[in-house]
């Protein structure tokens, strides 16, 4: 289960991951140093080392740093992989890069940049479970941004506005169709709120996914609940996502199934669960998938205008080789909520056939809302 919690942040204190280790001598192979750059910046990376007092710089590639354009695109994961491994993150105090950056935050097209660093660019992973991974990084020594960044006016007018705090700006671009993955950019880059800080690119991802839940929960709250129990299912990457919705009012849980020799499992198969009710305390030991399958679950529950209690399984399979972040997680939800769902007559027929879809049994041992939802009624009973 340690592995499974820390996903390579180096719980075990080990110099290095071992399971990083595998991966990372795969994609070296990808990467080709070089002493300057001169082609695309998509993105940029903040890291957490140190902070408050961190670095950053922007990731240069000459490809899209966008993951639903690598479904749309459907790339596989070794595509994904080398794509990362060639990407370059240029690392520098940030106030020498303060403003490239933020320009490359607010530019819905990438910019092209001229970037010499200081040495050679070394072969450096860096990944912990939400993250992509980055192939390679390097001390930026100079930085010139080529040509001017194309701002959509929603994202020009919400980033202006120095009055609006940093979760209305969020709720605000969300409500203006900006996805997801273009607000952690910028909230990432230190474009929102009043009081104004780069954050790094980790926390960016989870705090966008949980704040954006937490304003689309109030809204939920208000719907009556869905009327019959449903199961969705679907798959990217061996990353299988099995959903039962039950009518009531909100409660969540997500339980998560790495298999034996999987990328986080071990000798047995290794379960974590968490769960909430209306609130939320504490960071889950799910870590970021909690949050970014959360959200899926909320887009959909929106769309429809319903509420419901919610089980999300997330079974990991050894197809799964590579880390590639919490967006996988995001993305492989999101095509289940799609997907034409299965009415079941009862609990236990929606857990049997979340039982087929993940493969497994084990999981349901470690769900708390199951028993909860069998003994518990409402007054959805005597309607």
């Amino acid at each position: 289960m340690r592995c499974a919690e820390c996903k390579g942040k180096g719980m075990c204190g080990l110099p290095r991951c071992p399971i990083v280790s595998r991966f990372h001598a795969q994609a070296a192979s990808m990467a080709k140093p070089s002493a300057s750059y001169q082609g695309s910046s998509p993105s940029v990376f903040i890291g957490s080392f140190g902070y408050p007092d961190v670095r950053g710089g922007p990731l240069l590639i000459n490809d899209s740093d966008n993951p639903p354009d690598w479904i749309r695109q459907n790339l596989g994961m070794e595509d994904i992989v080398g794509i990362r491994a060639r990407t370059l993150r240029g690392s520098s105090a940030l106030p020498a890069v303060a403003g490239d950056l933020q320009e490359i935050a607010l530019s819905s097209v990438p910019l092209d940049v001229d970037v010499a660093f200081e040495r050679p660019v070394a072969f450096s992973l860096s990944f912990d479970g939400t993250v992509a991974p980055v192939g390679m990084t390097g001390s930026v020594k100079s930085m010139d941004v080529i040509g001017s960044a194309k701002v959509e006016r929603v994202v020009d007018r919400i980033t202006s506005d120095t009055d609006l705090v940093a979760t209305e700006a969020c709720v605000a671009l969300k409500d203006s169709a900006v996805d997801v993955y273009q607000i952690s950019k910028l909230m990432t880059a230190g474009l929102l709120g009043r009081k104004r800080k780069f954050v790094p690119t980790r926390w960016a991802i989870t705090a966008v996914d949980d704040t954006l839940s937490i304003n689309l929960k109030k809204e939920i709250a208000r719907f009556p609940p869905v009327e019959e129990i449903l199961v969705f299912s679907g798959e990217i990457f061996g990353n299988r996502i099995a959903c039962i919705l039950v009518p009531g009012d909100w409660k969540y849980e997500m339980i998560e199934v790495w298999g034996k020799h999987t990328l986080w499992g071990g000798e047995e198969d290794v379960i974590v669960q968490d769960r909430e009710g209306m609130t939320k305390s504490g960071y889950s030991p799910i870590t970021g998938a909690y949050y970014s399958a959360r959200l899926a679950v909320y887009e959909y529950l929106k769309s429809i205008r319903r509420c419901a209690r919610v089980i999300v399984v997330r079974s990991v399979s050894n197809e799964y080789w590579a880390p590639l972040g919490s967006w996988v997680i995001r993305e492989a939800t999101r095509k289940a909520m799609a997907a034409p769902p299965l009415a079941c007559p009862t609990l236990d027929a929606a857990v049997a056939r979340t039982v087929t879809v993940i493969g497994s049994g084990a999981w349901v041992a470690h769900s708390t809302l199951i028993p909860e939802l069998r003994t518990q009624r409402t007054l959805n009973h005597f309607w």
